[in-house]
């Protein structure tokens, strides 16, 4: 096979542990040798490489920490070319791709300091897909490896992993085979001492299962975790020296002098608007003096005091909930904001409502379309069809901005995808309801919780549309609080809590179990221990969401909209489908053009027939049901003269079945010839009498009377 020699001289050193029962190696030297820092992780027939490169000074362009993560696919992974007609180069990421590369992101960003501003890039990229097991996990312990080699002031390592739930038993980093069972996909990154990051889809899976499969994770990713220890002990990294961009002290002395004994009264409030204008006059003024203060000083940084100011703010929020309970809007840790809610307000949407919470709104409508809509899903990964899609937009004016409309970013992506997970587990089958269903959420206001907003009015939009969801699901954004003796959980955070908090951790589900989880945290994880009792909390908040809810809508309605599409399937012998079908399309498109239905033939024979209304349906379904009918002995058909010979006549009884009338047949009595009787393109009556051993039909117009 040859050998890689490093042109700069170091070695190539490879290390391995076991992983979930398999072989997990990590390999750096070989690769991408100009990188900061370059590793390969191979498991089973994955292989990802993962690079990583920091600045060596800060970007003063940016007053945050300017990391980027990104997870490629390459379909050479797979052994696929892509099937699109024109484009054949990767280009924008997929959806999943996306989704991979927050999962990676989520969990490094809080290792790094606070006042650390280099620009971090890390990438990881799948070489070779095992369509056996996902590779997410493998690619974020490459990054996580890589920025370890980097020297930067990453304050890893982290591991990753999947937990399954096959027969009721957990399973750690599950095949794709025990994942079509699995009762649970959730995605734990993890520290060597706490959990970092969690994701998760389930269907109505309890709140101990998912605290016990929490364990199980962060038992299994301690053999990666000292792995890269080790490797980095062997590689010999030099640490970056770096400068911290942190709160001037001088500066820091002069907002906390002025904000003294402002800032209580300022930052609290139940109307959040007037919260916000009391907090920018005190900005304004804060603006003003240290302009006229400071302004002439040659050092003098505006800048500065505005994050001083976001600073105190943040401080104080934390400082009330810790100390004295009380939350910026006045409620106590486990309030619910106030709620409302309705359906149908749009007259010619297939299904909409209005779900609000404090000053949180979505807005969800429901659109239901035939199979043949279904989204298309091409990636390295899998090639399948979609029929429930959810999609989230947030607009600049849901927080009072001005932005221009772009398409959907990471955060909306993101976010969509969370609430597709947390209402997919309650929707019906093709088999049960045949149509392709999407949602939108649109966001009319955003003061946190905006992706459990769109679940909550996803769910009753669905309701509404007819769509015969299993059981109605809330969701709630619970938070965190450090710093006291005992940790604050604080029940539906919004805006101002999760700008100051430690966890952003959201859950869905229905009233039986957990159907969607995601778990993001600022601080250098939590435990175990913590998350049971956020899980237990939240469970309180969304029944109490849920009822809510069901006091506008208690249940799916009962009849589609009246411009939803009708659907009716038909199962037809699935050898008869080149005959529905017709040479090029011909018999199919005729059916089409004759109905204004449109039909959908899938495998197994099963035939799904749309139109707006039931005489297009009915008169399709007759049209196929006429093709594909095998003929009945005995049984009496009304067809067309086809063909005139000298001994009789050919019949069209159903299209593609011609029989012979033989003259003997066509009358009482002796027929000489059978233009006697009749002519070409007459319609007669005749009776099926015979099929024989070579599938040709007699007829008889004589025994038809």
């Amino acid at each position: 096979m040859g050998k890689t020699i490093n042109p700069y001289g170091n070695k190539i050193i490879k290390l391995e542990t076991e992983f979930c029962s398999r072989k997990l190696t990590i390999e750096t030297g070989r690769l991408a040798f100009q990188a900061g820092a370059a590793v390969t992780v191979t498991y089973g027939d994955n292989v990802v490489t993962g690079i990583a490169t920091a600045a060596d000074k800060p970007n003063e362009r940016f007053d945050y920490f300017p990391l980027s993560i990104d997870y490629e696919e390459k379909m050479y992974a797979a052994g696929k070319i892509s099937g699109s007609r024109f484009i054949k180069r990767e280009g924008r990421p997929s959806e999943d791709a996306i989704l991979t590369a927050r999962l990676i992101d989520r969990p490094i960003r809080p290792l790094f300091p606070k006042g650390y501003k280099n620009e971090v890039q890390g990438i990881a990229t799948v070489m070779s897909y095992d369509p056996d097991l996902k590779p997410d996990s493998i690619a974020m312990i490459a990054v996580s490896c890589a920025l370890m080699l980097s020297g930067a002031p990453f304050d890893g390592p982290i591991g990753g992993v999947r937990i399954g739930m096959v027969d009721d038993e957990l399973v750690a980093y599950p095949s794709t085979t025990q994942l079509k069972e699995s009762k649970l996909d959730l995605t734990v990154a993890g520290t060597k001492e706490a959990i970092m990051m969690v994701e998760a889809g389930a269907k109505e899976v309890s709140e101990e299962t998912i605290v016990e499969a929490l364990n199980l994770a962060h038992e299994v990713i301690q053999p990666v975790i000292a792995l890269q220890e080790e490797l980095a002990k062997k590689v010999g990294v030099v640490a970056q020296e770096y400068e911290e961009v942190n709160p001037d002290e001088k500066v820091v002395k002069t907002v906390d002098s002025y904000l003294d004994g402002k800032l209580g009264k300022s930052v609290r409030g139940s109307n959040k608007e007037e919260r916000s204008a009391r907090l920018t006059e005190l900005k304004e003024g804060l603006i003003g003096h240290v302009e006229e203060k400071y302004g002439e000083e040659e050092d003098f940084s505006l800048q500065r005091y505005k994050d001083a100011f976001e600073n105190a703010i943040k401080q104080e929020l934390r400082r009330a909930i810790v100390e004295e309970g009380v939350r910026p809007d006045g409620r106590g840790p486990e309030d619910i904001r106030p709620l409302s809610s309705e359906v149908g307000m749009l007259p010619r949407a297939h299904g909409s409502s209005i779900f609000t919470r404090g000053s949180t709104q979505a807005v969800n409508v429901t659109t239901l379309a035939p199979l043949s809509y279904a989204q298309v899903i091409d990636t390295m990964e899998s090639d399948r069809e979609a029929y429930f899609i959810h999609h989230y937009n947030m607009p600049g004016y849901t927080v009072g901005e001005i932005r221009r409309l772009m398409g959907p970013g990471r955060r909306e992506i993101g976010h969509g995808h969370l609430a597709q997970r947390a209402l997919e587990p309650v929707i019906p089958s093709i088999e049960e309801f045949p149509y392709t269903i999407r949602t939108v959420s649109e966001m009319m206001s955003s003061n946190g919780s905006t992706s459990m907003a769109s679940v909550c009015s996803g769910c009753l939009s669905l309701m509404d549309a007819g769509v015969p969801i299993s059981k109605p699901v809330s969701g709630i954004a619970m938070g965190l609080i450090t710093g006291g003796d005992e940790p604050v959980i604080l029940s539906d955070i919004q805006g101002a809590e999760d700008f100051a908090g430690d966890m952003d951790f959201k859950v869905a589900g229905t009233k039986d179990g957990v159907t969607a989880l995601q778990m993001d945290i600022k601080v250098h994880g939590i435990t175990p221990e913590i998350m049971s009792k956020a899980l237990a909390r939240a469970k309180v908040g969304r029944d109490h969401i849920l009822d809510s809810m069901l006091e506008t809508l208690a249940e799916p309605r009962t009849k589609l909209s009246k411009y939803a599409p009708q659907v009716k399937a038909i199962t037809i012998n699935p050898d008869k489908t080149r005959e529905v079908i017709g040479k090029g399309g011909e018999t199919i498109n005729r059916i089409i053009d004759e109905t204004g239905a449109e039909i959908d033939i899938r495998d197994g024979g099963q035939v799904m027939v749309s139109a707006p209304n039931e005489e297009s349906i009915a008169k399709a379904i007759k049209m196929i049901e006429d093709i594909v009918e095998d003929p009945e002995i005995g049984t009496i058909y009304e067809g067309e003269v086809v063909k005139m010979m000298d001994f009789g006549v050919f019949v069209n009884i159903m299209p593609g079945q011609d029989g012979l009338v033989h003259v003997s047949e066509m009358a009482e009595g002796r027929v000489n010839h059978p233009s006697d009787v009749v002519s070409e393109g007459d319609t007669v009556k005749v009776k099926l009498v015979a099929i024989d051993d070579r599938g040709r039909l007699n007829l008889s117009m004589v025994k038809a009377l």
